[in-house]
Protein backbone atom coordinates (compact mmCIF):
# COMPACT_ATOMS: atom_id res chain seq x y z
CA UNK A 1 0.00 0.00 0.00
CA UNK A 2 1.82 3.78 -0.74
CA UNK A 3 1.95 6.01 1.39
CA UNK A 4 3.21 9.64 1.48
CA UNK A 5 6.30 8.05 2.65
CA UNK A 6 6.45 5.93 -0.24
CA UNK A 7 6.91 7.64 -2.95
CA UNK A 8 4.88 6.84 -7.10
CA UNK A 9 5.34 8.93 -9.69
CA UNK A 10 2.52 11.11 -9.04
CA UNK A 11 0.93 14.27 -10.76
CA UNK A 12 4.33 16.27 -9.69
CA UNK A 13 6.99 13.55 -11.90
CA UNK A 14 4.38 12.49 -14.26
CA UNK A 15 5.04 15.12 -17.18
CA UNK A 16 8.83 14.21 -16.92
CA UNK A 17 11.07 12.67 -19.40
CA UNK A 18 12.42 8.98 -18.77
CA UNK A 19 15.80 10.65 -18.24
CA UNK A 20 14.32 13.28 -15.72
CA UNK A 21 12.28 10.53 -13.95
CA UNK A 22 16.31 8.35 -13.47
CA UNK A 23 17.16 11.82 -11.94
CA UNK A 24 14.63 12.07 -9.53
CA UNK A 25 14.59 8.32 -8.34
CA UNK A 26 17.89 9.39 -7.61
CA UNK A 27 17.40 12.00 -5.30
CA UNK A 28 14.43 10.60 -3.51
CA UNK A 29 16.89 7.59 -2.73
CA UNK A 30 19.67 10.15 -1.68
CA UNK A 31 17.07 11.23 0.67
CA UNK A 32 15.80 8.44 1.82
CA UNK A 33 12.62 7.61 0.12
CA UNK A 34 11.06 3.88 -0.74
CA UNK A 35 9.92 4.64 -4.31
CA UNK A 36 7.22 2.62 -6.35
CA UNK A 37 6.13 2.32 -9.50
CA UNK A 38 2.33 4.48 -10.52
CA UNK A 39 0.80 1.88 -12.93
CA UNK A 40 -2.67 4.16 -13.26
CA UNK A 41 -2.64 7.49 -15.62
CA UNK A 42 -2.73 10.63 -14.45
CA UNK A 43 -6.57 11.18 -14.64
CA UNK A 44 -6.90 7.79 -13.05
CA UNK A 45 -5.52 9.16 -9.65
CA UNK A 46 -8.11 9.70 -6.96
CA UNK A 47 -8.13 14.01 -6.42
CA UNK A 48 -6.61 14.60 -3.32
CA UNK A 49 -9.17 15.22 -0.51
CA UNK A 50 -9.08 18.96 1.31
CA UNK A 51 -8.50 16.86 4.51
CA UNK A 52 -5.40 15.35 3.26
CA UNK A 53 -3.59 18.84 3.69
CA UNK A 54 -3.80 19.45 6.97
CA UNK A 55 -5.60 21.71 8.80
CA UNK A 56 -5.29 25.45 8.15
CA UNK A 57 -4.19 28.03 11.11
CA UNK A 58 -4.25 31.32 10.97
CA UNK A 59 -1.64 33.57 12.79
CA UNK A 60 -2.05 37.00 13.81
CA UNK A 61 0.27 39.98 12.63
CA UNK A 62 2.73 40.93 15.61
CA UNK A 63 3.27 44.24 15.84
CA UNK A 64 5.54 46.09 13.62
CA UNK A 65 8.88 46.22 14.24
CA UNK A 66 11.14 49.39 14.24
CA UNK A 67 12.45 50.03 10.66
CA UNK A 68 9.85 48.24 8.86
CA UNK A 69 8.48 51.54 7.45
CA UNK A 70 12.13 52.46 6.26
CA UNK A 71 12.96 50.14 4.01
CA UNK A 72 8.73 49.53 2.56
CA UNK A 73 9.40 51.39 -0.22
CA UNK A 74 12.97 50.15 -1.35
CA UNK A 75 13.48 48.25 -4.44
CA UNK A 76 15.71 45.09 -4.36
CA UNK A 77 19.14 46.76 -5.50
CA UNK A 78 18.47 49.18 -1.90
CA UNK A 79 17.46 46.69 -0.14
CA UNK A 80 20.07 44.64 -1.02
CA UNK A 81 22.83 47.57 -0.13
CA UNK A 82 20.66 48.33 2.85
CA UNK A 83 21.86 44.62 4.10
CA UNK A 84 25.00 45.02 3.19
CA UNK A 85 25.93 48.70 5.18
CA UNK A 86 23.70 47.18 8.13
CA UNK A 87 24.91 48.02 11.71
CA UNK A 88 22.24 47.87 13.40
CA UNK A 89 23.14 44.86 15.45
CA UNK A 90 26.06 43.12 16.97
CA UNK A 91 27.04 40.39 14.05
CA UNK A 92 28.04 42.92 11.54
CA UNK A 93 31.19 42.94 13.60
CA UNK A 94 31.71 39.06 12.79
CA UNK A 95 30.44 38.66 9.47
CA UNK A 96 32.61 37.73 6.66
CA UNK A 97 29.62 38.70 4.00
CA UNK A 98 26.55 39.39 4.60
CA UNK A 99 23.97 36.83 3.01
CA UNK A 100 21.00 38.73 1.30
CA UNK A 101 19.30 35.53 -0.84
CA UNK A 102 19.63 34.13 -3.61
CA UNK A 103 16.99 32.86 -6.28
CA UNK A 104 14.09 34.11 -9.09
CA UNK A 105 12.39 37.17 -7.40
CA UNK A 106 9.41 36.52 -8.83
CA UNK A 107 9.45 32.79 -7.51
CA UNK A 108 6.00 30.38 -6.46
CA UNK A 109 8.12 29.36 -4.02
CA UNK A 110 9.90 31.44 -0.94
CA UNK A 111 12.12 28.84 1.23
CA UNK A 112 13.82 30.17 4.47
CA UNK A 113 16.01 29.24 6.91
CA UNK A 114 17.74 30.18 10.21
CA UNK A 115 20.87 32.18 9.44
CA UNK A 116 23.65 32.03 7.38
CA UNK A 117 26.58 29.10 8.48
CA UNK A 118 30.78 29.32 7.87
CA UNK A 119 29.94 28.41 4.09
CA UNK A 120 27.62 30.88 4.05
CA UNK A 121 29.10 33.69 5.80
CA UNK A 122 32.39 33.05 3.15
CA UNK A 123 30.32 32.68 -0.10
CA UNK A 124 27.37 35.09 0.99
CA UNK A 125 24.66 32.57 -0.72
CA UNK A 126 22.19 30.81 1.55
CA UNK A 127 22.48 26.62 1.98
CA UNK A 128 25.74 26.28 -0.04
CA UNK A 129 27.05 23.63 2.87
CA UNK A 130 26.20 19.90 2.86
CA UNK A 131 23.03 21.45 3.93
CA UNK A 132 22.75 22.54 1.09
CA UNK A 133 23.35 19.85 -1.15
CA UNK A 134 20.41 17.89 0.38
CA UNK A 135 18.09 21.45 -0.02
CA UNK A 136 19.07 21.10 -4.15
CA UNK A 137 18.43 17.41 -3.88
CA UNK A 138 14.82 18.02 -2.15
CA UNK A 139 14.39 20.31 -4.46
CA UNK A 140 14.70 18.21 -7.47
CA UNK A 141 13.12 15.49 -5.86
CA UNK A 142 9.57 17.66 -6.51
CA UNK A 143 11.14 18.34 -9.82
CA UNK A 144 12.12 22.06 -8.52
CA UNK A 145 15.90 23.29 -9.62
CA UNK A 146 16.95 25.61 -6.98
CA UNK A 147 17.23 28.83 -9.27
CA UNK A 148 13.27 28.19 -9.71
CA UNK A 149 13.13 29.33 -6.18
CA UNK A 150 14.20 32.08 -3.99
CA UNK A 151 16.04 31.42 -0.80
CA UNK A 152 16.27 33.61 2.15
CA UNK A 153 17.67 33.43 6.02
CA UNK A 154 15.84 34.52 9.22
CA UNK A 155 19.29 36.21 9.28
CA UNK A 156 21.50 38.11 6.98
CA UNK A 157 24.57 37.59 9.35
CA UNK A 158 26.62 34.66 10.55
CA UNK A 159 25.62 34.33 14.54
CA UNK A 160 29.40 33.36 16.06
CA UNK A 161 30.17 29.68 16.04
CA UNK A 162 26.71 29.16 14.45
CA UNK A 163 24.67 29.66 18.01
CA UNK A 164 20.57 30.32 17.59
CA UNK A 165 19.91 33.77 16.79
CA UNK A 166 19.08 35.87 19.48
CA UNK A 167 15.51 38.29 19.75
CA UNK A 168 16.93 41.22 18.92
CA UNK A 169 18.98 40.20 15.99
CA UNK A 170 15.77 38.86 14.62
CA UNK A 171 14.11 42.07 15.60
CA UNK A 172 16.77 44.15 13.39
CA UNK A 173 16.57 41.42 10.32
CA UNK A 174 13.05 41.45 10.11
CA UNK A 175 12.17 44.52 7.97
CA UNK A 176 14.61 43.01 5.81
CA UNK A 177 13.31 39.89 5.40
CA UNK A 178 9.27 41.21 5.39
CA UNK A 179 10.06 43.86 2.35
CA UNK A 180 11.59 40.36 0.24
CA UNK A 181 8.70 38.81 1.28
CA UNK A 182 6.66 41.96 0.30
CA UNK A 183 8.27 42.08 -3.44
CA UNK A 184 8.43 38.49 -4.25
CA UNK A 185 4.94 37.96 -3.36
CA UNK A 186 5.32 34.23 -3.58
CA UNK A 187 2.07 31.79 -3.86
CA UNK A 188 3.78 29.37 -0.61
CA UNK A 189 6.47 29.78 1.79
CA UNK A 190 8.34 26.83 3.25
CA UNK A 191 10.35 27.27 6.57
CA UNK A 192 13.00 25.26 7.13
CA UNK A 193 14.08 24.42 10.75
CA UNK A 194 12.66 25.31 14.44
CA UNK A 195 13.96 28.69 14.04
CA UNK A 196 12.47 29.49 10.87
CA UNK A 197 9.29 28.74 11.62
CA UNK A 198 8.94 29.95 15.44
CA UNK A 199 10.14 33.56 14.26
CA UNK A 200 7.56 33.33 11.38
CA UNK A 201 4.78 32.10 12.82
CA UNK A 202 5.31 34.06 15.73
CA UNK A 203 5.03 30.71 18.15
CA UNK A 204 6.83 28.52 20.42
CA UNK A 205 5.54 25.49 19.50
CA UNK A 206 7.52 22.91 18.78
CA UNK A 207 8.63 21.82 14.73
CA UNK A 208 7.47 18.41 15.64
CA UNK A 209 3.56 19.80 15.93
CA UNK A 210 4.26 22.65 13.47
CA UNK A 211 5.06 20.59 10.46
CA UNK A 212 2.29 18.72 8.48
CA UNK A 213 -0.15 21.60 8.78
CA UNK A 214 -1.06 24.62 6.04
CA UNK A 215 -0.55 27.96 7.86
CA UNK A 216 -1.40 31.35 7.03
CA UNK A 217 1.95 33.72 7.34
CA UNK A 218 0.54 36.38 9.29
CA UNK A 219 -1.85 39.03 7.96
CA UNK A 220 -0.42 38.26 4.05
CA UNK A 221 -2.78 35.05 3.32
CA UNK A 222 0.55 33.01 1.88
CA UNK A 223 0.60 29.80 3.16
CA UNK A 224 3.42 28.33 5.25
CA UNK A 225 4.58 25.06 5.38
CA UNK A 226 7.34 24.62 8.43
CA UNK A 227 9.94 21.82 7.69
CA UNK A 228 12.65 20.44 9.63
CA UNK A 229 16.16 21.80 8.50
CA UNK A 230 18.54 20.17 5.91
CA UNK A 231 20.98 20.42 8.47
CA UNK A 232 19.17 18.38 11.58
CA UNK A 233 17.82 15.62 8.44
CA UNK A 234 21.86 15.11 7.71
CA UNK A 235 21.90 14.40 12.13
CA UNK A 236 18.92 12.94 11.75
CA UNK A 237 17.98 10.76 8.50
CA UNK A 238 14.86 9.10 9.19
CA UNK A 239 13.23 12.07 9.70
CA UNK A 240 13.59 12.30 6.07
CA UNK A 241 10.41 10.97 5.41
CA UNK A 242 8.83 13.47 7.75
CA UNK A 243 10.00 16.27 5.14
CA UNK A 244 9.17 14.11 2.29
CA UNK A 245 5.79 13.90 3.45
CA UNK A 246 5.86 18.32 4.02
CA UNK A 247 7.22 18.46 0.33
CA UNK A 248 4.73 16.65 -1.08
CA UNK A 249 1.92 18.78 1.28
CA UNK A 250 3.69 21.88 0.16
CA UNK A 251 2.96 20.97 -4.04
CA UNK A 252 -0.52 20.11 -3.11
CA UNK A 253 -0.80 23.20 -1.55
CA UNK A 254 0.47 25.53 -4.41
CA UNK A 255 -1.42 23.37 -7.01
CA UNK A 256 -4.70 24.33 -5.12
CA UNK A 257 -4.32 27.38 -5.75
CA UNK A 258 -4.24 27.58 -9.54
Amino acid sequence: MNTRNEVTYRSMGADLSSGARSRQLQYLQAMGIQVWELRLSAAELPAVEPATMGATETVASPDEVAGQSAVSGFDWEMLQAGVEACTLCELHGSRTRTVFGVGNRNADWLLIGEAPGRDEDQQGEPFVGRAGQLLNAMLLAIGLQREQVYIANILKCRPPNNRDPRPQEVVCCEPYLMRQIDLIQPGLILALGRIAAQNLLNTETPIGKLRGRVHQFRDTGIPLIATYHPAYLLRSPLEKRKTWQDLQLAVETLRGQG
